[in-house]
């Protein structure tokens, strides 16, 4: 569909995946350094530290300090961020084409010679326990915290990436040094660019900047969390009620997440899905419901979020059950199946007009997969499920005793109970 630009990929000798996408009618460039390490690499008195490594390598090096690395951006018109999640960190960037292998150059000295000063660590632990106290302050953070722990209890992966308040305090600098000696290995980096770059230039400049690298090879990925069909309910001084519907997803290496996609249009995403026209066009229940569906490298969580008053948590969870129930018993239609392919395609071929997506899709593809992802392919692939394959997986995915629910707000702790809501397993 004329959407796939320019595409290379260097490997150097020590590991380092280099990517770019050239898109030669732009004046921007984003580039990424990605780390294939995120929470769930970290031992359990350590959880947090990758999230504070990230905020770190914000804090200076020994030629650059903090204020220079941000004044440097800046005089450029550059926007710097980072973040981390659950199986990686991304360092990024989005600059005018020109000033790119400068960013460049700024990344590579924050990466490899960030200072972690102990006065700065400390001040920085500071903030991220604000940062903690911040989302325990949002009923809608401490919904999904909860949901994710109580679903994949003991797993890595169900645990917050921003760490808890004694584990973040423990965090010192030889700590960091030697976290990030044992898990920032070069088989674990990934570097690309996308915009108006030249992939030779871009990757001699990797070369130069992180050849010296060296590492052993990246940790192991944590085991398939077992998916608990559980229902939690946590009372909580706040306006609303936070619902949280979940089950069992599938992986971001699995060929079923284009059917779970076409499911998940249909079901949550958009003004024209069951639930948005069910519960707030039909009823005006709530004003936020939607569903979606959230792949990792060995597992994933298919999830339905409602935000409604305490008068009304009760009936928009039967409403929810009953959707899904009438999905599993009657199916989907053909022309939803058609209308939702066209969603998703069109919602995909939207986003690559940004320069910061495509950046973002090399490095998620090169961490998850291993190779380039085609926008061509996903186009293909979305075409190609059939109604079917939604069907057959809505079958799966929501059988009776397969659903997790959680529950945050203004409710008393037998809510589930006395509404009847609970499952049996």
């Amino acid at each position: 569909m004329g959407d796939d630009f320019d595409h290379a990929k260097t490997v150097l000798p020590n590991g380092i995946r280099v990517l770019s996408e050239r898109i030669p009618h732009v004046r921007s460039a984003s580039v990424g350094l990605w780390v294939g390490v995120g929470s769930a690499h970290e031992e359990p008195a350590a959880r947090g530290i990758s999230h504070c490594i990230e905020h770190m390598l914000f804090k200076g090096t020994p030629t650059r300090d903090a204020q220079q690395i941000a004044e440097l951006m800046d005089s450029v018109g550059g926007h710097l961020n980072a973040f981390t999640d659950k199986e990686s960190t991304c360092y990024h960037a989005r600059v005018v084409d020109v000033h790119a292998p400068l960013t460049m150059d700024v990344l590579a000295d924050m990466f490899l010679h960030s200072n972690f000063d102990p006065a700065e660590l400390r001040k920085e632990q500071q903030v991220i326990l604000e940062e903690i106290r911040m989302y325990d302050d949002s009923p809608d953070e401490v919904s999904h915290d909860l949901f994710i722990r109580s679903v994949w209890a003991g797993s890595p992966l169900g645990e917050p990436t921003i760490g808890y308040e004694q584990t973040v305090r423990a965090i010192t600098k030889e700590s960091i040094v030697r976290y990030k000696a044992s898990r920032y290995s070069p088989n674990a980096v990934v570097i690309c660019a996308a915009g108006n770059v030249d992939h030779t230039a871009f990757a001699k400049q990797i070369e130069t900047l992180f050849g010296g690298m060296r590492g052993g090879g990246p940790p192991e990925d944590p085991a398939k969390p077992e998916f608990q069909a559980v229902t939690v309910v946590q009372p909580k001084d706040c306006e609303q009620v936070y619902l949280l519907f979940g089950a069992e997803g599938f992986s971001a290496r699995d060929d079923r997440r284009y059917a779970v996609s076409v499911l998940d249009t249909i079901l949550g995403s958009g003004m024209a899905s069951r639930l948005f026209h069910e519960i707030r066009e039909k009823r005006g229940l709530a004003y936020s419901v939607y569903s979606s569906h959230t792949p990792y490298r060995t597992a994933g969580l298919f999830t339905i979020s409602a935000t409604t008053g305490p008068d009304n948590a009760a009936e928009v969870v039967t409403l929810v059950r009953n959707e899904l129930a009438r999905i599993v018993q009657d199916g989907a239609l053909e022309a939803e199946v058609a209308r939702a392919k066209e969603h998703l395609k069109g919602g995909l071929l939207l986003s690559l007009e940004s320069t910061s997506t495509r950046m973002l899709r090399l490095g998620r593809s090169e961490l998850s997969l291993g190779r380039y992802l085609a926008i061509s392919e996903v186009i293909e692939r979305v075409d190609a499920v059939t109604l079917d394959d939604v069907n057959n997986l809505a079958r799966m995915l929501f059988a009776p005793g397969r659903t997790a629910l959680t529950v945050v707000g203004p409710v008393s702790e037998d809510f589930a109970a006395n509404h009847a809501l609970a499952q049996s397993a």
